[in-house]
């Protein structure tokens, strides 16, 4: 949403159109759809899940983790009232599946980046929804 100034004395409020609130609906399922497959990859162990942990070298403990938040993150891209704050913690896993991908397993990172992209564009059109859900989260 974004004010312009008209005639300086009174201001418009613009608020998104009806294609791009249908636009970012379809970048949220699509996102969902993909992320959380791979949660449930990794969570039904997956064997290339599995190797590519074991070459991680973290263990599997963090396997089930990444999975079960991705699985998580998709299913929260999908309730209206958590998509914002959902794609923020897709962001941040997707931040750190793109530092792995380009410097531990010495891998193109252009599939977790260009997710990381649509995440943060997610996060910013709900960031109005996302300010109103953590403020009533501490008022409590």
């Amino acid at each position: 949403m974004s004010a312009i100034p008209k005639n300086n004395s009174e201001t418009v409020v613009h608020t998104p159109g009806r294609a791009s609130s249908i636009g970012v609906w379809i970048l949220q399922v699509v996102l969902a759809a993909i992320i959380a497959g791979g949660g449930i990859s990794k969570l039904a162990g997956d064997p290339v899940m599995v190797d590519m942990f074991a070459d991680i070298g973290a263990g599997q403990w963090l396997r089930y983790l990444v999975g079960a938040l991705e699985v998580a993150g998709g299913v929260g891209l999908l309730i209206p009232a958590l998509a914002g704050l959902a794609s923020l913690g897709l962001a941040a896993l997707l931040t750190g599946a793109v530092i792995t991908d380009q410097f531990v397993l010495e891998q193109s990172p252009w599939l977790p980046l260009a997710l990381l992209v649509v995440a943060a564009v997610i996060a910013r059109t709900r960031w109005s929804r996302t300010e109103a859900v953590v403020g009533t989260l501490l008022r409590r």
